[in-house]
């Protein structure tokens, strides 16, 4: 007689087997309908859901900074104001989100287990440019989603052991990655958070000279960008800004976030267009 294993505690056979040291395969193989891009919706659907906006990441000396704004837009509404779109990946890697909020959290999270998952069977930390490369499958397997108008576009920060510095990797709808220099930034304000990071960054930034610095880029693309917000002092809102070193991965403190936000902002009553970078 077969053994059954309900209600004893006891998992499928197929959960104790070893195999793929992939968390994304592994749920390929036993229920695909839980990967967000398996799913599909129905013909002709259109679905209008918020969506995150501008994340942007720098790096300094002895790591790297990756910030969020916390607005989330629905065309022409601001459907939340304190969403959180930068998350840790592991110990020593972060992701931002931009696109379609819901998806992309989903998306987050699975990655967090796929990097788990391989560290538990590997017993190892997977390299920094191995976990680019999980997030690029990941992307790529969202594109029929992507498709219909339901993209996630991150952006992904981390340390990297082997090489003792921060990098930063940019990706597009199809899964294609790019490594940035200095800094990047992706969502919808992010061809002005670029620019106001394009005259402000040094390679000799310290961490706390980066925070202020991707503080003052998300401002600037706030003041262009209506589905970016800025700091919001009334509500006490402020962005997540988070540090990555070879002492891992640090959310800045609320109160930290603020005295940066505070000082801009009381800077900018003076010069409303941001700190002024040389002609020559």
């Amino acid at each position: 007689m077969e053994a059954n294993t309900r209600g004893t505690g006891r998992l499928p056979a197929a959960f104790l087997t070893p195999g793929s040291s992939s968390f994304l395969d592994f749920l390929a193989d036993h229920q695909p309908e839980l990967i967000p891009g398996r799913r599909g919706l129905p013909e002709g659907a259109v679905v209008e859901a918020p969506h995150g906006t501008t994340i942007v990441s720098a790096v300094f000396d002895g790591g790297v900074v990756i910030a969020g704004d916390r607005r989330a837009t629905m065309g022409n509404v601001i459907a939340q104001r304190d969403i959180e779109k930068v998350f840790p990946a592991d110990e020593y890697s972060a992701v931002g989100i931009a696109g379609t909020a819901g998806l992309a959290v989903e998306m987050v999270r699975l990655f967090q287990l796929e990097l788990e998952h391989y560290e538990k069977i590997e017993g190892t930390v997977l390299s920094l440019e191995g976990k680019a490369n999980r997030l690029t499958t990941m992307i790529r397997g969202n594109l029929g989603m992507a498709m219909q108008g339901l993209a996630v576009v991150p952006l992904f920060a981390g340390y990297d052991l082997d090489l003792g510095r921060g990098r930063i990797f940019t990706y597009d709808v199809t899964g294609g990655r790019s490594e940035e220099r200095g800094f990047a930034a992706t969502g919808s304000g992010s061809v002005f958070a670029r620019g106001s990071m394009k005259k402000l960054y040094r390679s000799d930034l310290t961490a706390q000279q980066a925070s202020t610095l991707v503080v003052q880029a998300l401002y600037d693309a706030a003041d262009d960008d209506s589905a970016t917000g800025g700091p919001d002092l009334a509500r006490k809102i402020f962005p997540i800004v988070s540090l990555i070193t070879e002492d891992g991965f640090r959310r800045l403190t609320e109160a930290e976030v603020s005295e940066i936000a505070v000082s801009i902002t009381d800077e900018r009553l003076i010069h409303p267009n941001g700190p002024q970078a040389p002609l020559l």
